[in-house]
């Protein structure tokens, strides 16, 4: 029997047997449990982050491998600004959340390579981007004016390393 893939997205270290895991595995005979308890353990370091996981299922030999995704960038910087969600229209409503230019490079360089960009200030800029949409601000201001101060090299000391 060929090897079954089952994508799913699960808060770092809380996967559970439920749907969409436990009615993809039952049917093929796989212990649902220690497949849930293999994905808690692999994604224990990703606490309160939703991160993409998925799970290789052989159902004639019973064996699985699981390989566990980068959280989306959305999630870092939720996580970085402290917020639940974000807020698109946080813009015009009032205050938005904040993080810092230096936040903003992490993700990028822990993301790069999900990111579409070549280097690592375009790759900001695509979080930077992220972060407008959600209502985040850089520094306190609009990442707008965040994307024009990297094209204008005010920020170059930050990408040195």
């Amino acid at each position: 029997m060929a090897k079954k893939e089952i994508k799913l997205m699960v808060e770092g270290g809380k996967a559970s047997g439920g749907p969409p895991l436990g009615p993809a595995l039952g049917p093929m005979g796989i212990n649902t449990q220690q497949v849930v308890d293999e994905i808690n353990k692999q994604t224990s370091s990703f606490a309160g982050l939703t991160v993409p996981v998925t799970v290789v299922v052989d159902a004639s030999t019973k064996e699985f491998s699981i390989s566990v995704g980068a959280p989306p960038v959305s999630q870092l910087i939720k996580k970085k600004a402290g917020i639940e969600k974000g807020n698109g229209k946080a813009w015009k409503e009032g205050e938005p959340s904040s993080i810092s230019l230096a936040d903003a490079i992490e993700i990028a360089r822990g993301n790069a390579s999900k990111l579409l960009s070549l280097d690592i200030k375009a790759e900001t800029k695509e979080v930077l981007g992220t972060a407008l949409s959600m209502g985040v601000a850089i520094d306190g201001n609009n990442p707008k004016q965040a994307q024009r101060e990297i094209d204008e090299g005010k920020h170059d000391s930050a990408f040195a390393s």
